[in-house]
């Protein structure tokens, strides 16, 4: 007969995700999973396998469950600029906020940082990652342009990439720096562009 698990999967994946978004990959050992999520480390490669492919598995839970306030801002009806200025200050927000989320970043923008360079399994999902936010942001600039919100000069892939550029860096500089000014201006002389 089977034994059953003594612990419940789903919830040992989202506090091995919070772990590695707070500490990052190699910072994080398996004593640390095991303490953290309360299961023993034969159950954890039983169920999860080694440690990158929980980190792989957390990632993907990640990208599964992010923000759909993302999607929603970009795609609503009607005019598009606000939600792309409504979304750019949020992240600017969180960014230049003193909470933990500012300290812990963004899992995607930290696991790009760690093990994207080396690690081409990260680098596929960092780029879907990217690929999609891109493509959600040229939807909307485009929907902007054509509806006259726009310059009909403005490149909406080129205004894309730079923002995709703009929130990644948000994310990175408002997780090093105790100046939220920085993140403030380099966004507002962004949105600037869009006039």
């Amino acid at each position: 007969m089977a034994r059953t698990k003594e612990f419940d999967p789903e919830a040992a994946l989202r506090a091995a995700l919070e772990l590695f978004w707070e500490r990052g990959y190699e910072a994080t050992s398996m004593a640390d999973l095991v303490e953290h999520l309360g299961v023993g480390r034969a159950s954890l490669y039983a169920t999860f396998g080694n440690k990158h492919d929980l980190y792989m598995k957390a990632l993907d839970r990640y990208l599964e469950t992010r923000d759909p306030e993302i999607v929603e801002a970009l795609s609503a009806p009607g005019p598009a600029l606000p939600g792309v200025r409504a979304l750019v200050r949020r992240f600017t927000a969180e960014a230049a906020s003193e909470g933990r989320q500012r300290l812990n970043g963004c899992f995607v923008t930290n696991s790009a940082a760690e093990l994207a360079p080396h690690d081409p399994a990260v680098a596929r999902r960092v780029e879907l990652s990217w690929e999609q936010m891109e493509t959600l942001l040229y939807g909307a600039l485009t929907r902007a342009r054509a509806g006259g919100e726009l310059p009909a000069d403005r490149d909406p892939r080129a205004l894309a990439r730079m923002l995709l550029v703009l929130l990644q860096g948000i994310r990175v500089v408002g997780k090093a720096s105790t100046e939220p000014g920085r993140v403030l201006d380099a966004a507002e002389q962004a949105l600037s562009l869009l006039d």
